[in-house]
């Protein structure tokens, strides 16, 4: 379950950083690009487009919506999965268990404030990609009883579905294998 909801708080996290940062940084040991042509003088730079204007209202809306379609509750295990796993790294060292423990007992509360960040960052995306007309519809939704049990029900058709997509990607990559053997077959090929 770890692994899943770290990929997303990492998306939620891509996703909120600039991309024009993300397009300008170079990769370690890659070759600047070729300068492109400059534009002829008195001709305007084109304008990058405008982010759209938040409102407050409209981002308590994607707040109430990111928490109420259950991703605010995803993040609920991401901190204390860290929290273990620091645990497991410093097992070597048994004689720090019992001054690590209360360590992370008081990091608690600055980890307590990095979960709200994350929720802030993925509020200001749902709020980036969809109108207040659209949350607020969205919102409806999430406080119906149709809503409240799709949210209740979600982990386990998450795990339902990632262990279909496992067994589907398992029987496909096998069924392609097979497919491509007897059309190199037919070729004149035998694949091992």
């Amino acid at each position: 379950m770890l692994p899943r909801l770290a990929v997303l708080a990492g998306l939620l996290l891509a996703a909120a950083a600039p991309q024009s940062a993300l397009a300008q940084a170079p990769k370690p040991g890659t070759p600047a690009p070729a300068q492109k042509p400059t534009a002829k003088p008195g001709t305007p730079a084109p304008q990058a487009p405008a982010e759209p204007t938040i409102t407050p209202s409209h981002l308590a809306l994607a707040r109430e919506v990111m928490l109420s379609s259950g991703i605010g509750r995803s993040f609920d295990t991401i901190m204390p999965a860290m929290a273990d796993q620091i645990r497991k790294n410093a097992v070597t060292r048994p004689d720090l268990a019992k001054d690590l423990d209360e360590v992370l007992k008081s990091l608690e509360p600055e980890m307590a404030l990095q979960k709200n960040r994350l929720i802030e960052v993925a509020s200001r995306i749902y709020a980036k990609r969809l109108s207040e007309a659209e949350l607020n519809e969205v919102v409806v939704f999430f406080r119906s009883p149709a809503g409240q049990r799709y949210v209740e029900t979600q982990p386990q058709v998450l795990d339902d579905m990632v262990g279909a997509m496992q067994d589907w990607t398992q029987e496909v990559s096998e069924y392609i294998m097979v497919r491509t053997r007897a059309e190199m077959g037919k070729r004149g090929h035998s694949l091992q």
